[in-house]
């Protein structure tokens, strides 16, 4: 049974509809710890004085904020605790926006709102359903463990979700970052014409299961052998920079006939990339067991040990084409 990270209500106007809100999103990273390699002792972080390098007592520490070198202005943690909002137990929304207007770059951690009890449930379906069918978003702001946060409330998979946002201030904004021009050169047009064939070949439905944290997937299929006792051998990758485009055309045109499934488009592909690119595409093909999983698990085994012998069995001819024509699609 999932347990609520908050309990309220979206209060807006004379309404007030009774939510709960729970983790609609978890990270997947692997955590590692740190341990003295002769024992396996824990090796922990410890409060340590810059000065003395002696460890520094929790009572003895205070929080500075640097106005200037070296200069801080201090608190105490009960001035600090004393500042901080209390947690409110609503969402109190200010604006309805359109749904559409809402860029992507202010949304943080998104949690499921569900009604809090029988009684809640005719008041949010309610609400749900006026909000998809005006496409709207609810903004406004929420205060939990005694931080305040803009939050939009928007409808989602049937349900209401709930996302802590970024204030204006921020999020930084592009005109202070002098890498990015002002104004975008204008596009040759016949290069603009097969970009957007390409993009108009490629496109598809979002279905969010076909992508996969590669890395993540190898390191915990390591975990596990390591855990059995196996010894493995990671192969180390090509170092270097990243694919160099030598002719612009040359390299939309085989990247369109690749999209459309042209394996002829392979070579020029290649040519229009760098060396360590083209390289890395070898490793994958001579690993032909994998050969028939899905694109994210061939990536995968790029990290995978060397002791596997039934890579020497591979058809070589028949493999070598799908592989150049994934490549072609990168090189795009």
């Amino acid at each position: 049974m999932a347990r609520p990270v908050w309990t309220g209500s979206i209060s807006f106007g004379l309404v007030s509809v009774p939510v709960k809100a729970y983790t609609a999103a978890r990270d997947h990273t692997v955590h590692f710890n740190q341990l003295e390699r002769e024992t396996g002792a824990r090796v922990r972080h410890q409060n340590v004085s810059e000065q003395t390098g002696d460890e520094v007592e929790r009572d003895d520490i205070v929080l500075g904020y640097e106005v200037s070198g070296g200069r801080y202005v201090t608190f105490e943690r009960d001035e600090l605790d004393e500042l901080r909002p209390t947690s409110t137990r609503a969402i109190d929304v200010q604006d309805f926006v359109a749904l559409a207007d809402v860029d992507p770059i202010y949304y943080q951690k998104t949690y499921w709102l569900g009604p809090d009890g029988d009684a809640a449930a005719e008041p949010y379906a309610l609400l749900l359903a006026a909000m998809e069918d005006r496409e709207r978003v609810a903004i406004g702001s929420v205060v939990m463990r005694n931080k305040q946060y803009l939050a939009a409330v928007r409808p989602l998979d049937g349900a209401l979700a709930m996302s802590t946002m970024r204030f204006a201030d921020e999020v930084v904004d592009r005109a202070t970052i002098d890498e990015i021009p002002d104004k975008a050169d204008e596009a040759d047009p016949k290069a603009l014409k097969l970009a957007v064939q390409i993009v108009d070949t490629l496109t598809g439905d979002w279905d969010p299961e076909q992508y996969h944290d590669t890395f993540v997937e190898e390191l915990r299929r390591i975990i596990e052998a390591k855990a059995e006792g196996e010894t493995i051998e990671v192969e180390q990758g090509d170092e270097g920079g990243g694919a160099k485009v030598l002719d612009l055309m040359e390299a939309l045109k085989a990247s369109l006939d690749a999209s459309r499934g042209d394996g002829k488009a392979a070579a020029p592909a290649e040519k229009a990339a760098s060396k360590p690119a083209a390289a890395k595409e070898k490793a994958p093909a001579k690993k032909e067991p994998a050969a028939k999983k899905a694109p994210a698990k061939r990536a995968a085994a790029k990290t995978t040990t060397a002791k596997k012998a039934p890579a020497k069995k591979k058809p070589a001819a028949k493999k070598k084409a799908p592989a150049k024509k994934q490549q072609a699609r990168k090189t795009a």
